[in-house]
């Protein structure tokens, strides 16, 4: 798929399972949390925390009345690690290129601000981001249309690309403020996945990626 990117064009992306696996990050939070509680051993406490979380069991209740653990500490923990994860193949290439050509690139995405700013920093984009929107700064999360409308406050006179994952919450306000909206494709690892809406992605009218790598960025002057 090509994307045609110039000095007015702003590329927004979703963060978690959008330029990463987010699983990734639950991993990453499991082992600093089982190294801290059992260094020794903690590989195998790493195993019986993530087999608990897959079997849809509470992990940090486990941890709780087994090891003694505070469940204020064990959140802080997990939202406050700095994160071992990696972009999807592609990713820095994407952001490259679209710099290459004076795009702007923007995020957009909800959670803690701490915590989403050691992913962007742990994925290695931190320099490319010109701009980022998270929920726990601006006072709302999406679909709400403000963390878009920030982002055309910020980049003023500007075309929007949507790049993001959730079909439930990801599209409606960038749709209805008429960007281009692209879904990439659940990869079968993403925490959130989207069952049976084929009819919502059609509604909506959303051009599918299958992997992230796909998207061509391209010249203002090319064919």
């Amino acid at each position: 798929m090509d994307l045609k990117v110039d000095q007015n064009t702003v590329v927004v992306f979703d963060l978690d399972d959008t330029l990463y696996n987010e699983i990734d990050f639950l991993k990453s939070a499991y082992k600093y949390i089982a190294n801290t509680i059992e260094p020794g051993s903690w590989q195998k406490l790493y195993a019986q925390m993530f087999s608990l979380y897959r079997n849809g069991e509470n992990v940090f209740d486990f941890l709780v009345q087994c090891h003694g653990q505070s469940k204020e500490n064990l959140l802080e923990t997990y939202r406050n690690h700095f994160p071992d994860i990696e972009p999807f193949p592609g990713v820095i290439e994407l952001f490259n290129r679209i710099k290459s050509y004076h795009g702007k690139i923007a995020i957009i995405t909800d959670g803690r601000s701490l915590t989403q700013q050691n992913k962007i920093k742990a994925l290695g984009i931190e320099p490319l981001v010109d701009f980022r929107v998270i929920s726990e700064e601006i006072g709302s999360e999406k679909p709400n249309q403000k963390n878009f409308l920030a982002v055309e406050e910020y980049f003023k006179k500007s075309s929007y690309f949507y790049i993001a994952d959730n079909v439930k919450k990801d599209f409606d306000a960038p749709k209805a403020l008429k960007w281009k909206c692209i879904l990439l494709k659940d990869n079968g690892l993403n925490i959130h996945p989207y069952n049976n809406l084929q009819q919502k992605i059609q509604d909506l009218e959303l051009d599918v990626l299958i992997q992230i790598n796909e998207l061509n960025v391209i010249g203002p002057s090319a064919d």
